[in-house]
């Protein structure tokens, strides 16, 4: 592993460990951000369990070069989701301003916030990438010889 691909797993399981106990730290307070957003009350109340515990299951699987791949690819698919979230609130697409963010990244901006988003998803993809190119090929089995 490259110590650019160290890095990008590093940063990315950082990420992923702060913000999912960021949210079951402040649990109570998670929750209820998670109810004041513009879906149903039933979908919020199933986020605000999920969405920690995949944070947490994502940091582990960048822990461990057989999970990296799906550590990577699953950053950047939930990274995705959470960018054009973002995306939407910044341009006012929603009545209300919904934000459940972790922490320092409640602080900034709604630009702020979706720039370093693009900037964990480049990380996932960059390492996603390096993953890719170091998987071992598969073998090639038992030939029966018909």
């Amino acid at each position: 592993m490259s110590e650019l691909s160290k890095i990008s797993s590093a940063l990315l399981t950082l990420l992923w460990i702060y913000t999912g106990l960021d949210k079951l730290i402040r649990w109570e307070e998670s929750r209820n951000a998670f109810h004041n957003q513009t879906f149903p009350a039933e979908l919020a109340e199933v986020l605000a369990y999920a969405v920690p515990l995949v944070e947490l299951l994502i940091a582990g699987l960048l822990l461990f070069s057989v999970s990296r791949w799906w550590g990577y690819l699953s950053s950047i698919l939930l990274l995705t989701v959470f960018t054009t979230y973002v995306g939407l609130i910044w341009v006012g697409a929603f009545p209300r301003v919904p934000c459940n963010c972790a922490g320092i990244l409640n602080s900034l901006g709604w630009a702020e916030h979706f720039l370093v988003n693009l900037l964990f998803i480049g990380l996932g993809t960059f390492g996603l990438y390096q993953t890719g190119t170091k998987k071992p090929k598969a073998s090639p089995g038992l030939s029966t010889g018909c």
